[in-house]
């Protein structure tokens, strides 16, 4: 069969979509219909070639046809990534998200740009059939890599360097590479940020995820869409239900979410308390922020040589000085010769990225102009299959303080 099909009846969208597949190894196999087939095995019956890896619904589909059909496909194909061209609203991008649908694109968009999508949702569902293949329907052993999304574990021994700052915006640079492949999770359980941080008002927190069973479907009742096809579970609304949720619940949760997800960023709490260590369990990489002032650089040296004595240094580092400025007294030299390892980001001090934040608004969200945030992308970037490890050691070399 196909590994790309496409059921629409407009004969614009339908040349965009065919302009757009072939560029991208595969074939593209098109039904000029503007309504749905009664069954998933109808519609596999007609396919040819290639195993079907991305299903394209177009803009003149009903939504509830669409939701109903990708819904089936997620049950029998759930390694199919399922692409509905229309007009996004929190409304639908919550239906799209419950019903299996993968990805929102506008119905105009430009061919480059349906490009893009089609490249990343076949990317996303060669994961997931890689995850199928390798049993990740049971959660895979912590830092094995096997069969799950990156976990990737942003943390601070000090609260106020800038940690959640940069877990949404690590978030948000994602979901630009995998989009609706990206989930945020709150682990600051008493006072989290993630919310505020991306101008949300949850319904849902971990509180109802851990409490409930903790299979695909129900997951994803507790995520709230972000309009950059990002998904967050947010911290507790009440402070006081922090303790009511356990590590190891975090730690199953987590395993959870990464069997599910391509990426899972998690903003936690500053200190090594249990929930914290729980997510390291699981996680293959963590990012360590520390600012340029003494009590941030003395509590990341205590805390990298704790994890070495415990063995729970995650594969991938990614050290992050936040708030850097020259007139601080401290240089990276000074930072790299305590902690004995070099640091790799190094984030300017500027005043766009704490009006970013109080906006709401990530700055990688806003394509702001700002050497922070290009170091933000570099950030990002560290997280992409085609990145190498040798690169890390140079980074900070060509990063200019303000």
């Amino acid at each position: 069969m196909s590994r790309f099909a496409l059921v629409t009846a407009q004969p614009e969208f339908d040349e965009r979509i065919r302009l757009a597949a072939a560029g991208l190894p595969g074939s593209l196999q098109a039904f000029r219909a503007d309504y749905l087939p009664s069954t998933l095995d109808e519609m596999l019956a007609q396919l040819v070639g290639e195993p079907l890896e991305v299903l394209v619904l177009g803009p003149d589909l009903s939504s509830s046809d669409v939701m109903n059909f990708a819904a089936a496909v997620d049950v029998r194909s759930p390694h199919v990534s399922v692409m509905y061209a229309a007009h996004a609203s929190p409304d639908l991008a919550l239906a799209a998200m419950r019903s299996g649908v993968r990805d929102l694109v506008t119905p105009d968009a430009d061919v480059e740009t349906l490009r893009v999508h089609l490249e990343q949702a076949a990317t996303a569902a060669s994961f997931r059939l890689m995850n199928a293949s390798t049993g990740a329907s049971s959660v895979a052993a912590p830092g094995s890599g096997q069969g799950r999304g990156r976990v990737i574990t942003v943390m601070s021994p000090k609260g106020g360097v800038g940690k959640t700052t940069i877990a949404t915006n690590i978030a948000v640079g994602l979901a630009k590479i995998a989009p609706m492949s990206v989930v945020i999770l709150d682990l600051d359980l008493q006072f989290g940020d993630v919310a505020s941080g991306l101008m949300m008002k949850p319904d849902h927190s971990i509180v109802d995820a851990v409490r409930g069973p903790m299979d695909a479907l129900s997951l994803k009742t507790y995520l709230v869409p972000h309009p950059t096809k990002l998904y967050a579970l947010c911290a507790p609304l009440n402070p006081a239900d922090a303790d009511q949720i356990s590590a190891e619940q975090v730690g199953d949760l987590v395993g959870r979410l990464a069997s599910e997800f391509q990426y899972v960023v998690i903003d936690t709490s500053p200190g090594l308390g249990e929930h914290v260590l729980a997510a390291l369990d699981q996680a293959t990489d963590v990012v360590w922020v520390c600012g340029m002032d003494l009590p941030s650089i003395r509590g990341l040296r205590s805390g990298l040589e704790i994890l070495s004595e415990l063995d729970m240094l995650p594969e991938h580092r990614h050290v992050v000085v936040n708030m850097a400025d020259r007139k601080s007294g401290i240089t990276v030299q000074d930072i790299e010769a305590s902690i004995s390892v070099p640091i790799d980001v190094i984030l300017p001090r500027s005043k766009a990225l704490p009006l970013a934040t109080n906006r709401g608004i990530p700055a990688l969200q806003d394509n702001l102009r700002d050497s922070t945030v290009k170091g933000l992308r570099r950030l990002v970037e560290r997280f992409q299959p085609t990145w190498q490890d040798g690169d890390r050691r140079q980074m900070h070399r060509r990063v200019v303080f303000q």
